[in-house]
């Protein structure tokens, strides 16, 4: 029997009703896939753009090191310490443990890989929570530094999506190189250089197998792992290293004998590195120089090399011998000391100590009971003002041999009363307008009569020495100080006779640069603590002046350097082979004591090398003696250690 055919208006009532469902599917669609458009707009409006990584936006810290370049001696950071290193600065070892533990297929996807993705899903719906990502080094890069650590399907979303763009636009090696310089290592440790310094006090390129693979395994979770915390989270990190070398082993990057023998390497983390800080008192004037300059947002974000002066080895002598010798002195009453070095050739600066130690506490290092020797351990002494009593002679005598005086000059040492409206007798405290009198005595309490000046000089007489200063003219006499770089004697009518005798206050470290003048047999050279300044890309921005102009002619110069080296001239008060002599170099040297002791100094030099010390106490409590039996110990002990690395040199003759 034959099937009948369904009406034609039947058969159109069914094709009307297939085209009304497509109708109705594609509408369907159509409006999924804008919901879905919708929400990806949602969701990327704010997307960072990846070629963010190419336009310099990292922050990195400001390092400041030593005149090799080599030795770090503070960094100056903002919230994440970072140095940016190339990828080829990355030894192969590290790469290949990071990839072995973070992401095995790294140069397989495309910047997720699926089946991580699945396994961690699968993991996810056992346990009823997002807790595995499966993220390659590409998602963890972008979520580190564009996105955050909290899991949602938001962020994953956007981590996925950026990653996929990202690995379409760079190479593998690029990304590789953003991963290793951006990525958090614990604290504010950003990137492989950092946490290779933080760590082992290496850069990457000089990590044993064992370190490279304990640094990979801190990636994971450095709060968990950093093993400054505690001795677990340690452990949990030298524990999650063996596994970061079996994982090499199962990539095929290392031998099983390779891996037993890193794990059988014992490691030693250094100290933490906010506590590096290395020439403290240096360092504090050279990050207050470059902040002025710079600004200190600045020198958070830009990553500026900072390469000084200092010589590092000499700073150590330096602060050994200001410590040690202080402790020994304490029962002078000394409380503390600073030091300062330079090259007298160029203006160097190699070592400035501005305390007996900076790490100290306020109360008194190796001070007897009841002794009043307080100071402030960070406060810089170096740079501080103090009187320097008859160290500032040489300015005022050198003054006085280019206006006539010559070391032959025949001076008075008698008592002298210096205001005419006083007796001469020095009866009187002051004279009838209630101006002082002004009679000054001599160290030893004697006068010596006439005497040249050579001698008075020499033997630091002071009734010579205020004569001489009447005979220049305190105007002329500070404007010689100024030519010699003393800034600090601003007020001129403060100034009396007793400017000669250290009535003005200056600087430590101008009075050694001052005295860097006569070394340099008269010749002024520019104060240099930088050698050299450049920005993260290695464009120079900073670099130390060079230059020299004859400020005393040499002839005054050679003379002076002849009168303050003689050590039989100076024998009268100081004695022969006193704390002024080193053996074996001819040392011109001058000392310094303030009324009541109070300060206590002691500057010389050879023509390689200027350093003076300064000894007293931040509350002005007097010491039990004067210069020469605080001061120059100090200085005669560095002198002898750090002369022989100097070319042994002589004064030119008069």
């Amino acid at each position: 029997m034959k099937r009948q055919k369904k009406p034609i208006v039947y058969q159109r009532k069914l094709i009307n009703k297939f085209f009304l469902a497509l109708k109705i599917i594609a509408v369907v669609v159509v409006g999924g896939l804008f919901l879905i458009f919708a929400a990806l707009l949602t969701l990327t409006r704010n997307f960072p753009r990846p070629e963010k990584f190419q336009e310099s936006i990292v922050a990195q810290s400001t390092k400041i090191y030593d005149r090799t370049g080599k030795i770090i001696l503070y960094e100056i950071a903002g919230e994440e310490k970072r140095t940016v290193i190339s990828l080829d600065k990355i030894p192969t070892p590290l790469i290949e443990a990071v990839i072995a533990t973070e992401d095995r297929n790294f140069y397989k996807h495309k910047g997720i890989d699926v089946k991580s993705v699945v396994r961690a899903a699968l993991y996810d719906l056992k346990i009823k929570k997002v807790a595995q990502g499966g993220s390659t080094i590409s998602q963890q890069l972008i979520r580190s530094y564009f996105l955050t650590n909290k899991k949602s399907i938001e962020r994953k979303t956007k981590e996925i999506i950026l990653a996929l763009e990202m690995e379409r636009r760079y190479s593998k090696n690029q990304i590789l190189e953003w991963y290793f310089n951006l990525i958090p290592f614990g604290s504010n440790i950003y990137g492989v250089q950092e946490a290779s310094r933080a760590l082992f006090h290496k850069d990457p390129q000089d990590l044993s197998l064992a370190q490279c693979a304990t640094i990979a395994a801190l990636i994971r979770a450095p709060s968990l792992y950093w093993p400054y915390i505690s001795e677990e989270n340690k452990n949990r990190l030298l524990n999650r290293k063996n596994l970061v070398l079996d994982n090499m082993v199962k990539e095929g990057y290392i031998s099983d004998a390779q891996a037993q023998e890193a794990k059988n390497e014992v490691i030693q983390f250094s100290t933490e590195p906010s506590s590096v800080l290395r020439a403290p008192h240096f360092v504090m004037f050279i990050k207050d120089y470059l902040e002025k300059k710079y600004g200190s947002e600045y020198l958070t974000g830009k990553g500026l090399k900072v390469i000084t002066t200092l010589d590092y080895n000499i700073q150590q002598i330096a602060e050994k011998t200001v410590r040690e010798k202080a402790a020994q002195l304490a029962y002078l009453k000394v409380g503390n000391a600073a030091l300062v070095a330079i090259n007298p050739k160029n203006g160097e600066l190699l070592a400035m100590v501005g305390s007996k130690d900076f790490w100290a506490t306020s109360s008194p290092l190796g001070c007897t009971p009841g002794v009043s020797c307080k100071f402030d351990p960070k406060f810089n002494a170096a740079v501080a003002l103090r009187q320097p009593g008859s160290s500032f002679k040489p300015i005022v005598y050198i003054k006085s041999f280019e206006m006539g005086y010559t070391p032959n000059t025949i001076l008075e040492d008698t008592f002298t009363e210096f205001n005419p409206r006083c007796p001469a007798d020095g009866s009187a405290k002051t004279d009838i307008y209630g101006t002082p009198c002004y009679h000054p005595h001599n160290y030893d309490g004697r006068f010596k009569g006439p005497i040249t000046l050579r001698s008075a000089l020499a033997e630091s007489r002071n009734v010579p020495a205020v004569k001489t200063l009447k005979f220049v003219g305190i105007e002329n006499a500070i404007a010689q100080a100024e030519k010699m770089g003393i800034t600090t004697l601003t007020d001129k009518n403060r100034y009396g006779l007793s400017l000669v005798l250290g009535g003005g206050e200056v600087k430590l470290l101008e009075m050694v640069y001052a005295f860097g003048i006569f070394a340099n047999d008269g010749l002024k050279t520019p104060m240099n603590f930088i050698l050299k300044i450049e920005d993260n890309e290695g464009n120079i921005l900073e670099q130390k002046n060079e230059w020299s102009y004859r400020l005393i002619e040499p002839k005054y110069v050679r003379a002076m350097n002849d009168i303050l080296s003689d050590d039989i001239a100076r024998s009268p008060i100081f004695g022969i082979h006193s704390s002024l002599y080193v053996p074996g170099y001819t040392t011109a040297v001058k000392t310094g004591t303030t009324q009541n002791n109070i300060d206590g100094w002691c500057i010389g030099y050879t023509p390689s090398l200027v350093a003076g010390v300064w000894v007293g106490n931040n509350d002005n409590s007097p010491m039990a003696q004067a210069a020469l039996n605080v001061a120059a110990p100090i200085w005669n002990e560095f002198m002898r250690q750090v002369l022989p690395r100097f070319p042994s040199e002589n004064f030119l003759k008069p």
